[in-house]
């Protein structure tokens, strides 16, 4: 579906660029290629748990003992854990900024669950728009918008997000359009209508479903420089389509490796299910039943053998033994694999007790979770300051909040390699030996800007003059 919606949106932006000049029209091609298309489409796949590979798969063919380790959301879901665990955004300058620090409170509530889709799938859309009086932001995933254009420092410039309802038995699609122009950014909304989820079908009106009545079919913001939504990227290297600024999933380089996995589990699955004890009985020492099949006392204990299938004996007994510690380790070195491959600190996935446990080892080891973790945030404090910038502006186009600036500061958590009353106690000893500004300080440890950093300072200076008792000097 991924693929054939693309294709109708490099002809739909095609038909539209009549209203701009020839050159700007030779330029405007959607930016994903084939190869990119398919890749988020199997991330997709593996992040719902429907690889292709998979006995529950929609896709698997002749695979129906393959079974889910859920390794994709698992990878996913702890980077994104790590990136977001106590953080904190600290607004500030006016009212306008208490104002906008209200309406980012929701953003903060969901934005686990968000990240987690973003690392997945490689990259995530904070699109927000006006409900009301109020300010809301639509999430929207990798494999739900279609990349147009990038400036020279990769940030997303061009893009298409797709919209689509059920109402019936019909599909109707909502292509909205956004680009920057010199003027400001321009926005265009078409709807189309068709009785096939995968195809487009027709043009209609956009007021054919409620939720699209109010939208204009074109707007031009004017007096920006940046468009109306942030893009935040995974911070790894795209190797499916290389110099692509697109970002790619957090186990883009460890899909084969999540697939050996599988196996291998499945493996041991099949070795505790092969080897469980069994009773093996002539057939003529079972009752039977009207079709003349033996009745088992126990079907997981007994199975019924032909007469004389075995020596002439009544029965025998079956235990055999388990490979499973062979599996197990074999297990093992692939999860390890799939932690470097991904970035990650072994003992994450597998087994920490077979993990080297030298103080260099274990730094090393974390330190490498450390790196993934700080080059995610980075990327997602950048697409946040983004989303923030934008909806300021609609704030100001809705007439939605006071005039007045505002700033804001993020704090993250870094205990992933750094433990945190020793940091403190070496910041103390810092600060004592005049190594360290008490300003440094409370940046470092309390997560405060300087200006709030200052603020505190001062207060803690005040409070330590000596009370004036009036009628003493």
């Amino acid at each position: 579906m991924f693929n054939k919606i693309l294709s109708f949106i490099r002809d739909w932006i095609k038909k539209m660029i009549g209203k701009q000049t020839v050159d700007k029209a030779l330029n405007v091609e959607v930016a994903i290629s084939s190869e990119m298309a398919s890749a988020v489409e199997l991330w997709a796949q593996m992040y719902e748990n429907d690889a292709p590979w998979l006995r529950s798969s929609s896709y698997a063919k002749g695979t129906e003992d393959v079974y889910s380790m859920n390794l994709a959301a698992a990878i996913a879901g702890e980077i994104a854990r790590s990136v977001t665990i106590e953080m904190e955004a600290e607004f500030s300058g006016s009212a306008r900024s208490t104002w906008l620090e209200q309406q980012f409170e929701r953003v903060m509530d969901k934005l686990r669950h968000q990240v987690e889709f973003g690392c997945a799938k490689g990259g995530l859309v904070f699109k927000p728009y006006i409900t009301g009086d109020q300010l809301a932001v639509d999430y929207v995933q990798a494999d739900q918008f279609y990349p147009v254009a990038f400036d020279g420092d990769g940030n997303l410039t061009a893009v298409v997000f797709v919209d689509q309802r059920r109402r019936g038995n019909n599909y109707y699609t909502r292509l909205e359009y956004h680009t920057m122009i010199d003027q400001g950014c321009q926005i265009i909304n078409r709807a189309f209508k068709s009785s096939n989820k995968d195809t487009l079908g027709q043009s209609v009106r956009l007021d054919s479903v409620d939720v699209w009545a109010e939208i204009e079919e074109e707007a031009l913001i004017t007096g920006i420089d940046r468009p109306l939504y942030a893009y935040f990227r995974y911070p790894m290297a795209n190797n499916i389509e290389a110099g692509s600024p697109l970002g790619v999933s957090c186990y883009s380089r460890a899909t084969d490796l999540i697939r050996q996995a599988d196996l291998q589990w499945s493996n041991l699955l099949w070795e505790f299910e092969a080897g469980q004890t069994a009773i093996f009985v002539d057939e003529l020492a079972f009752k039977r039943d009207d079709d003349g099949r033996s009745l088992l006392p126990h079907k997981r204990l007994y199975r019924a053998l032909e007469t004389g299938s075995v020596d002439n004996s009544l029965f025998q007994g079956w235990s055999p033994d388990l490979r499973e510690q062979n599996i197990l380790s074999g297990l093992d070195a692939i999860l390890k694999r799939i932690e470097y491959a991904c970035g990650l600190a072994y003992g994450t996935l597998s087994d920490p007790n077979t993990v080297d446990k030298t103080a260099t080892e274990i730094k090393i080891s974390k330190q490498r979770t450390y790196a993934t973790i700080v080059d995610t945030q980075k990327e997602l404090e950048t697409a946040l300051e983004q989303l923030i910038w934008s909806m300021d502006v609609w704030a100001t186009i809705g007439g939605l909040a006071p005039a007045g600036g505002y700033e804001v500061a993020f704090q993250f958590d870094d205990s992933v390699v750094v433990d945190k009353d020793t940091q403190f106690q070496q910041d103390l000893r810092l600060v004592g030996q005049g190594l360290m500004s008490k300003v440094e300080f409370r940046m470092r440890n309390f997560g405060e800007s300087e200006e709030l950093a200052r603020k505190a300072l001062q207060e803690v200076d005040a409070e330590r003059q000596p009370m004036l008792i009036p009628g003493e000097e």
